[in-house]
């Protein structure tokens, strides 16, 4: 009967009350019981779905514990409704329940900065556990509202046990990032399996690359493809941002270009400006989330007649090398990849001559090849003047040592991909 009277009791008293157990069980558990008779803490306890009674006297209450089992949606958006309640009013509650899946829409169940808990489950508190929080939130509630107290548990005490949890969290949170870690390292690799393992080996051409992802995952991707006989297309592409949502948006670049399409027994190359063009459709049509675009440029290259023909969504322009004259950026219109679906782009040839060398590159790798200002336009910097007249093997080999060895900030960092070659004497 005197449990009975607990729980049906909606009438709190005037002087402050140190616990409020919300509960839709039968009895508080023993141990708890005991903890809060030995401490000599005021206590009542009162059915969840009485709450309501008590929301205008919740200046008199110092903590919270709430111990729910087996709610349904409706009590999980109830019990959503309390802890809105109790958070407003800066009540520290301790939870030995699930987490709501369901709370109103206008709140979301998260820690706020007061000493609020959430346990799974009683069987999972230790009772010296329970006293720190309690203790804790008391502390902190009587400050707020102008009672003077002091910690209840002894400060070695409540500084073990504090010691103990937070061993226990770093050793956790420690496996968590080793894990993660070691989950992007093999993403990187995957990654990687799409780049090409060996580039095309002809006379006429020598190829150099450089790759550095600023993270395990790169935003870049690259790949360099002997079509036919006569054809080389390549291109270097490149998502907006880093780490693993740009990298998940390069698998898909790679297998969206389509450099040729075969019917029968014949097969059409695409020019590149038709290439841009369809990438640009498929990203398009996508409708990504998180407004993910891309820049690519693409050039398709006659290995007979050293003619090259190139299209471009917003990258880079390529740069061109020419012996005896000034490095040039080949311009040419073209607009973000995935912006617009209906978006037009253009393409040119320029004709290349034995020594020349090209460079497609991604926005990573220009602090180091040149800047552009207002004024004068696109500069090249001059660690980019001084190795031009290099073999295109040697200048990948230099260009990978600057982008080592370059001071940036941690936050300035990006990806960076280079894709050169050289028409061989």
């Amino acid at each position: 009967m005197e449990k009975e009277k607990l729980l049906t009791a909606i009438e709190l008293e005037k002087d402050f009350i140190d616990v409020l157990y919300l509960t839709n069980q039968s009895h508080i558990p023993a141990e708890i019981k005991r903890l809060l008779k030995r401490k000599k803490l005021s206590c009542r306890t009162l059915p969840i779905d009485k709450f309501s009674k008590v929301r205008d006297r919740l200046n008199l209450i110092g903590t919270v514990i709430i111990d729910t089992k087996n709610s349904d949606v409706s009590r999980q958006q109830q019990l959503a409704r309390v802890i809105e309640s109790l958070e407003i009013e800066n009540i520290g509650m301790i939870l030995l329940t699930d987490r709501p899946e369901m709370p109103v829409k206008s709140f979301s169940i998260s820690p706020p900065r007061t000493s609020f808990s959430m346990i799974n489950a009683m069987e999972s508190i230790f009772i010296d556990d329970l006293w720190v929080k309690i203790s804790s939130n008391l502390a902190y509630r009587k400050k707020s509202s102008g009672i003077t107290t002091k910690l209840l548990v002894p400060r070695k005490h409540a500084l073990r046990i504090h010691r103990n949890k937070l061993a226990e969290q770093l050793s956790m949170t420690k496996t968590l990032a080793d894990n993660l870690a070691e989950q992007l390292r093999l993403a990187g690799l995957v990654q990687q399996d799409f780049l090409p393992t060996q580039l095309p080996s002809i006379d006429e051409v020598q190829w150099a690359t450089v790759f550095l992802p600023a993270e395990w995952v790169s935003g870049d991707i690259y790949d360099i493809v002997r079509i036919d006989e006569q054809h080389i297309g390549f291109y270097v592409a490149d998502v907006v941002g880093h780490g693993m949502p740009a990298a998940l948006l390069t698998i898909f670049l790679k297998q969206a270009l389509l450099m040729r399409e075969t019917y029968e027994n014949n097969y059409r190359i695409f020019p590149p400006s038709e290439i841009i063009k369809n990438l640009n459709m498929r990203m398009a049509a996508q409708k990504l989330s998180g407004y993910q675009f891309a820049t690519c440029c693409y050039c398709l290259l006659n290995i007979k007649t050293l003619q090259l023909t190139f299209a471009r969504a917003g990258h880079p322009y390529p740069i061109l090398i020419r012996g005896g004259q000034q490095p040039e950026q080949l311009e040419i219109r073209g607009s973000l990849l995935g912006v617009f679906e209906q978006a037009e782009y253009t393409q040119q040839t320029v004709q290349l001559q034995p020594g020349d060398k090209l460079l497609l590159y991604s926005d990573g790798a220009e602090p180091f090849i040149g800047k552009f200002d207002d004024k004068t336009g696109f500069g090249f910097s001059e660690q980019f003047y001084e190795i031009k007249d290099l073999s295109v093997v040697e200048m990948m080999d230099r260009l990978n040592t600057i982008a080592h060895n370059q001071k940036i900030e941690p936050s300035e960092i990006d990806d960076i991909t280079i894709v050169g070659l050289e028409i061989l004497p």
